[in-house]
């Protein structure tokens, strides 16, 4: 068989950023910003809304140093101590290099101890999505209320399509996770391998190996969106095919309270 005996992907521990979200979205000011977009993204009441949201809710921080909201990692330490009962030990840890992924590894390690001793990798391939400018804005609405061409363009070319400016779109993540996945065919063929990633990383695995359509990818994502320390994994079947397949074990599942 080509492909790894396993593949187990995680999704990174609650981040500064999915709380900021939460924030917003509870916030009075966010929603009159909202009820103004619902009826004209482009009015000059929908900018101005949009420019005193951007002023409220920002991190200024890149996304590589987007830090954990829970600095002790709850999540991904439960993540770790259910996993370390359960789980084949991997062979092999590929981990993001942003801040958040390699803080939920060292979270994952604290409940799962032996993993200390397992051959790690920084890998910048399953990076999350880079979204350019817009990261600037937090938030997409914001950044198409006060850049309308963007939100034109988004419109003609759809959400799988459309390109962030100075950013990726979401073939641009598929192609980077493709290679990747080439790395893993070639180096770690029958070996177990963990993943410690990103919400955009983790479908576009999902839309490489299973051979998703743009539609079924933008289904996922709408309504099947990875959880934070959502365990995904994949086992190998040498009999699948001439060189075996990798087929979908469980998808997104949850061990922490």
């Amino acid at each position: 068989m080509k492909w790894p005996a396993s593949v187990m992907l995680i999704r990174h521990d609650t981040s500064a950023y999915n709380i900021l979200k939460d924030k917003k979205n509870e916030d009075a000011l966010y929603q009159e910003f909202l009820r103004a977009w619902r009826e004209d993204p482009a009015s000059h009441t929908t900018q101005a809304l949009a420019a005193k949201v951007r002023e409220k809710f920002s991190l200024k921080q890149g996304d590589a140093k987007t830090p954990l909201a829970d600095k002790e990692g709850r999540q991904a330490y439960e993540t770790g101590l259910a996993l370390a009962k359960i789980g084949a030990m991997p062979d092999v840890i590929f981990v993001s290099p942003y801040k958040r992924a390699k803080d939920t590894l060292a979270h994952i390690r604290r409940g799962w101890a032996a993993l200390a001793s397992v051959k790690t990798f920084e890998e910048e391939r399953v990076r999350e999505q880079e979204h350019g400018l817009a990261l600037r804005y937090n938030d997409w609405r914001v950044f198409q209320a006060l850049n309308p061409e963007q939100r034109e363009l988004r419109e003609l070319e759809g959400p799988y399509w459309y390109r962030y400016p100075q950013g990726e779109n979401v073939p641009d993540v598929r192609a980077r996770n493709r290679s990747f996945l080439t790395t893993l065919t070639r180096d770690w063929t029958e070996r177990r391998v963990l993943i410690i990633t990103h919400h955009l990383n983790i479908l576009a695995m999902r839309a490489n190996l299973e051979r998703l359509s743009a539609t079924r990818f933008i289904h996922l994502d709408e309504s099947e969106k990875p959880i934070n320390c959502g365990v995904t994994l994949y086992r190998g079947y040498p009999k699948r095919g001439a060189d075996g397949r990798l087929v979908l074990e469980f998808y997104n599942k949850k061990y922490y309270r």
